[in-house]
């Protein structure tokens, strides 16, 4: 029994190291630039989102708003309360749909995790959720132009966390701190891939997510709302699915509904949207997973 215990523990170790040399440059550059654009070029970013509000650029508007909301490194907790402020001296709420959707999706540094899924999937990734943040932000243009979508009560503006008079000292406090939000889940990332090697059969994953079938892209659709914890995290899982033969189209629909519904994520939106607008929220997001997920396995 010992021996076989041991044997166990050999593969999986094997398997982690393995995928931890693919995968940990990435994440590091991720971190890096994550903490670099926060410190350095968040401001800039915020306060191009702002002048929006000022110009009458119609649909060309929330096509900006959605590329912004990439742009940002904040997560939701930090986009809804900037949101809030914006909201709060005249911002329309199509603008803050195609930036918050967008921002939900993709940050710069989720970017560089995922250009560990080669060329392919990163495209797929940003052209995906970029037109996401297009789509929520027109649909709330065409829908609600009368009406309110948001309800930002109770939410001021976000709190700056870096403030301190030194700038390196500033970067490498937000650099700890995003090693600190980040660095268990994706090593538990890299675990549960280390297992789906070992015990997991590739016709099993083929089976599930591979080839052009609607059923694939659904089920990875439907997979990443329990799932997905953190960005860094599944991207080891996505990955070793696609070596397995997860269909492209499959993973951009996991992509999607993943961070899409965060459970942290969710948690913030029911508040600011309201149960009906919420399940709005979840039947647009898996809707649009499932097309985009169809249309990119057609595409490849």
């Amino acid at each position: 029994m010992a021996e076989i215990l041991h044997r166990e523990f050999v593969y999986l170790w094997y398997y982690f190291t393995v995928q931890l040399d693919q995968i940990f440059p990435y994440w590091v550059l991720g971190m890096v630039l994550g903490s670099a654009i926060s410190v350095f070029a968040k401001g800039t970013i915020h306060a191009l989102f702002g002048k929006l509000q000022t110009k009458k650029l119609g649909v060309l508007g929330v096509i900006l708003a959605s590329a912004l909301g990439i742009a940002s490194p904040l997560c939701m907790y930090g986009t809804i309360p900037l949101a809030a402020s914006f909201s709060k001296f005249g911002m329309k709420d199509d603008l803050l749909a195609a930036f918050m959707m967008s921002s939900i999706l993709l940050n710069p540094q989720l970017i560089i995790y995922s250009a560990a899924l080669g060329g392919g999937a990163l495209a797929v990734r940003i052209i995906s959720c970029f037109l996401c943040g297009i789509a929520a932000g027109l649909l709330v243009r065409f829908f609600y132009k009368e009406k309110t979508f948001f309800n930002f009560s109770g939410f001021s503006g976000p709190t700056n966390r870096d403030t301190d008079p030194n700038i390196l000292v500033r970067f490498f406090k937000n650099l700890g701190r995003n090693v600190k939000a980040t660095g268990l889940y994706f090593l538990f990332g890299i675990l549960l891939s280390a297992l789906f090697q070992r015990y997991v059969p590739t016709e099993v994953m083929t089976g599930l997510f591979g080839g052009n079938e609607a059923f694939g892209v659904l089920m990875a659709a439907t997979i990443g709302v329990p799932l997905y914890a953190c960005g860094g995290g599944t991207i080891p899982l996505l990955q070793q699915w696609l070596m397995d033969g997860m269909s492209m189209g499959s993973a951009a629909a996991f992509m999607i509904t993943g961070p899409a519904t965060k459970i942290t994520n969710l948690g913030a939106l029911k508040i600011v949207l309201g149960a009906k607008r919420f399940l709005l929220y979840i039947a647009f997001t898996m809707l649009f997973a499932f097309l985009t997920g169809i249309i990119v396995n057609l595409a490849f």
